[in-house]
């Protein structure tokens, strides 16, 4: 993993200065090394922060082909890449480098963008092409790997995070309709936070020339229509298909130059991803595990009895209260997200003490929820909307039991409370997915906190519509079951948006970790795409398919226990600790009271209420105070204007 930066004029030269300066602001993303190149008409310039995994010793990039008319900056792995390099040999390149990075510049060379159906990974990359005069940009398949760009003075900025953006002179300033609506849902494919300041999509490559710029769809999930989804083979069928690739996935993401660990904790997904590593590494992986003093979100032991099955080395890693008021403000601030709960501060912490502990590498559990309809609100929807041949009295107890046995994360993963309108989804869906309602709900707490002005200004537009106005809604969506409408919707939004955000790429890189995520090679979520609903939720057991497809290699434990989102404690929760004190006076603020959008008194005024509420009352406001803690940390931190 890398950071990457590129820089684009259509008419002045660029500044070296420039250039260089949003380099160095992702030293935290490769430390390693940091180059940079600009062109011979000084219009174009690349930056490239190294972490070196492959290639440690010729692997510095930009990197240029054989002609020195095309260059290449890319972050993340590509994996089976010595095959391609053989073919590429084979068919007379000359690499400059043994590093993966290098066969997506010479791949690009012989097919242009058709490169990236060749390419398995998680990556993003720039390439400059001197023939073309364009600049090439691709994100991967599911946004793991981030990709930002702003037009500033008639130029183009291309960088791993905003942060180096802003370091080019792209003026840090709130998009107040995109801070409106982060409260509201998960977030569009393409805008951010802030003004100016753009995504290029999962699955999207852009184009830029001196007239035009592009961004093209070139992968997509592709769910069958609901008709196609009877199962047609047995369930043990089913299983050894997505045992193979799934396996596959883990084997391949083993592979480096430097030592790899595991990220564990008690659920099902990352004991998978332990269980399959450990038959395919020859010695003791390290398993590192976060852990709690609150018993109600710890997972250490059942964490260290999957270690013990896996004979792998268990490292727990302690986190308190404490702990995460002291590094709250550094997490966010990486993350340039607002949360809803600091367990992104926690996962920050792991990486830390991971790279601590000598490691650059680390294979995570992330993806396998979004694709296998691992939260309660996809279970919520199977109830809900496959009715048929189940018993109507059953559903709504199994609905009844859903709502009781989620009280930890209600408001978070299920609706709590009125719902907003969503009349228009249910007229462009024929339903509205569970987890709308949920971030409905969310928002509908969030409106008394607004400034009167400012939710006067939004409140009228109707934010889902307009995240559906981003999706090809008749090629993806019309006549898929609604599980996969919902699936899709998140994987859009919430997977990339947030999941692989604030739980993934930026508190790993935040200590310079490559995070390797198997539950999304495509080749995994493409064989889970054709397969049955049923094999994703049955009844109550969610993520059916992989339980029985890694049983041999997970604890009985882990088998039959359902998914516990990771989550943090609340600071609320503990109003005598110092997590709870930073919040009270993060909100109390003269930060606070110089954001225009929202009314500080009537947050104060919540503030004051909350040592009356219970404790499941005070768990489902932690979603609101931190946002409106992040959003305090990020107008502090990066000098924001409004």
């Amino acid at each position: 993993m890398c950071g990457i930066v590129a820089v684009y004029s259509r008419r002045e030269p660029i500044s070296p200065a420039t250039l260089e300066r949003a380099t160095k602001s992702l030293y935290h993303r490769g430390p390693d090394g940091q180059r940079q190149w600009i062109s011979r008409d000084n219009r174009v310039g690349l930056g490239h922060a190294r972490l070196s995994i492959i290639d440690l010793a010729t692997g510095d990039q930009p990197i240029a082909s054989e002609d020195g008319r095309t260059h290449i900056v890319a972050n993340g792995e590509f994996y089976q890449y010595e095959a391609i390099q053989r073919e590429l040999e084979a068919r007379g390149h000359r690499l400059r480098t043994r590093s993966d990075s290098e066969i997506a510049l010479h791949l690009y060379e012989e097919v242009g963008p058709q490169c990236l159906h060749r390419l398995r990974g998680e990556f993003a990359f720039i390439i400059w092409d001197e023939k073309e005069q364009s600049l090439f940009a691709a994100r991967d398949r599911f946004g793991i790997k981030p990709l930002f760009y702003a037009w500033h003075n008639n130029t183009l900025y291309i960088a791993s995070e905003v942060k180096a953006l802003f370091a080019a002179g792209v003026a840090a300033r709130w998009d107040e309709e995109s801070v409106y609506q982060s409260f509201t849902f998960g977030g569009h494919q393409t805008r951010t936070l802030y003004d100016g300041v753009h995504m290029v999509p999962p699955g999207h490559y852009l184009i830029a020339t001196e007239k035009h710029v592009q961004i093209t769809r070139y992968w997509d999930f592709n769910y069958p229509a609901a008709s196609d989804c009877a199962p047609k083979r047995s369930d043990a069928d089913y299983a050894a298909e997505f045992r193979h690739e799934l396996e596959e996935a883990v084997r391949i993401r083993l592979r480096a130059d430097v030592p790899v660990g595991v990220y564990l904790s008690g659920g099902l997904d990352s004991c998978a991803v332990l269980g399959l590593a450990a038959r395919h590494h020859p010695d003791p992986i390290r398993a590192f595990t976060l852990t709690f003093e609150d018993v109600a979100y710890d997972e250490g032991p059942m964490a260290r009895e999957m270690a013990a099955l896996a004979g792998a080395e268990f490292n727990p890693i302690p986190i308190n209260q404490n702990h995460l008021a002291e590094n709250f403000a550094d997490a966010i601030l990486q993350s340039e997200k607002f949360c809803v709960n600091a367990h992104g501060v926690a996962k920050f912490l792991l990486s830390k003490a991971v790279r601590d502990a000598g490691y650059k590498v680390v294979i995570t559990g992330e993806g396998s929820d979004e694709i296998l309809g691992g939260y309660a609100h996809f279970r919520r929807d199977m109830l809900l909307y496959n009715r048929e041949g189940q018993d109507t009295a059953e559903i709504e107890q199994l609905l009844t039991w859903l709502n009781e046995n989620n009280t930890v994360s209600r408001g978070l993963l299920l609706p709590d409370g009125e719902v907003g309108n969503l009349d228009a989804v249910r007229r462009i869906l024929g339903y509205v997915p569970s987890w709308f309602e949920t971030f409905s709900s969310r928002a509908v707490k969030m409106q008394p906190l607004l400034a009167d002005d400012f939710g006067c200004r939004f409140k009228h537009r109707e934010s889902y519509v307009q995240l559906l106005s981003d999706i090809d809604v008749p090629g993806q969506l019309t006549g898929r079951d609604a599980l996969n409408q919902s699936l899709y919707l998140w994987g859009k939004s919430v997977l990339a948006n947030y999941i692989l955000t604030m739980l993934g790429d930026r508190m790993e890189m935040a200590h310079s970790i490559e995070g390797r995520v198997p539950f999304l090679d495509h080749h995994v979520v493409e064989c889970i795409c054709k397969q049955p609903v049923n094999q994703k939720i049955r009844g109550m057991t969610e993520k059916y398919v992989l339980r029985e497809a890694v049983r041999d290699v997970i604890t009985d434990t882990v088998y039959r226990r359902q998914k516990h989102p990771f989550l943090s404690p609340p600071a609320t929760l503990n109003p005598e600790q110092t997590f709870n004190a930073y919040v009270q006076d993060t909100l109390r603020g003269s930060v606070m009271a110089s954001i225009p959008y929202f009314d500080q008194k009537k947050i104060v005024g919540m503030l004051d209420g909350m040592s009356k509420l219970d404790t499941g009352a005070r768990t489902a406001y932690d979603q609101i105070l931190m946002p409106l803690v992040s959003m305090c940390v990020i107008h502090e931190g990066f000098g924001m204007e409004c």
